[in-house]
């Protein structure tokens, strides 16, 4: 199980400890390594008091952008397990899902679909905002206004909730 072998650095996730996520990205950070959390904003009831936290958007994965000579160094973190792997393998993910995840979540979209003229399973092109030229699938029933992003180098899929005004119907 080798690490890296490119010089230039690139984007790959890590396991971290369960509920350890925000002390390895603080740990990473303190080492000097580039490292991305995506944070989620929830409102959580504590009795009787709303509180709003920020939570993982991933369980259990911090994102970091490394190159060979550092590999050593993150395993090295505390809360950190191991580098995410795909038959052994560690796969690089490309800039743009994670870029894409930094608009998804910067975005903070909670709209309404009107008039759905889409069927399950279409390829949607997102026209507007953030988002533009993001595409997705509609999942479950139209009219539940859910589009999935797929990560694919991730291999997990976003849920989110678009204005209808703002999807075409993309090209497959």
């Amino acid at each position: 199980m080798a690490g890296p072998t490119h010089k230039e650095p690139r984007w790959y996730a890590v396991y971290t400890r369960s509920k350890g996520e925000k002390a390895a990205f603080k740990s990473l950070q303190q080492e000097g390594i580039h490292a991305y959390l995506p944070l989620m904003k929830k409102v959580r009831l504590y009795n009787r008091k709303r509180k709003e936290v920020e939570l993982p958007l991933i369980t259990c994965y911090v994102f970091v952008k490394i190159s060979k000579e550092e590999y050593v160094k993150v395993l090295q973190c505390s809360n950190v397990v191991n580098f995410v792997r795909f038959s052994s393998e560690m796969i690089p993910i490309p800039d743009a899902e994670i870029d894409l995840m930094k608009r998804i979540l910067g975005e903070g979209w909670e709209v309404e679909l009107k008039d759905c003229d889409f069927s399950l399973g279409d390829l949607v092109e997102i026209s507007a905002g953030n988002l533009t030229g993001t595409q997705g699938y509609i999942v479950g029933n139209p009219e539940d206004r859910q589009v999935l992003v797929n990560l694919k180098h991730i291999g997990m899929g976003l849920q989110i909730t678009v204005d209808r005004n703002l999807l075409i119907k993309a090209q497959k």
